[in-house]
């Protein structure tokens, strides 16, 4: 049972897990690649016109706002999991028979303190994204308005 947790748990999750999750993307992208050229030899072959938008990769119309929004949303998901890791290692601290049989229990304090730190950072970047491209968000507003 010790050779499991020494050596095989993290050659799995460190060495097969990356690379099946690579490989599983690349799967699907080759078959969406695939897809396409199928669709298109069916509509040479039945002479068909073929739209070329069909075919160039779609852009990434991602605008300011929604990028500002999923950095405030960042920084709530890791700001509150921060707090809620230092509260219970401290309580932890406090109680040491608190939480003794869970897992990582000892890493509690360390996490919370990363994470609260993580969201702090994105609020941060949030305000400060928010005040620097007030005016880039209120041209692509009107922007959005004219079309």
């Amino acid at each position: 049972m010790n050779i499991w947790v020494t050596f095989v748990l993290p050659v799995l999750l460190c060495v097969v897990l990356p690379v099946m999750v690579v490989w599983l993307v690349l799967r699907a992208r080759q078959h969406s690649i695939d897809k396409k050229a199928e669709i298109m030899l069916k509509a040479i072959e039945s002479g068909t016109p073929i739209d070329p938008e069909y075919f160039k990769p779609k852009e990434n119309n991602k605008s300011i706002k929604k990028d500002l929004l999923e950095k405030l949303n960042g920084a709530c998901i890791t700001g509150l999991m921060g707090v809620a890791f230092l509260t219970l290692g401290i309580i932890r601290t406090i109680n040491p028979s608190f939480g003794g049989g869970m897992f990582m229990n000892q890493w509690w304090l360390p996490a919370g303190g990363i994470l609260l730190a993580v969201g702090i950072g994105l609020f941060i970047s949030y305000f400060a994204g928010k005040k620097m491209l007030a005016k880039e968000m209120e041209a692509e507003e009107k922007q959005l308005e004219n079309k």
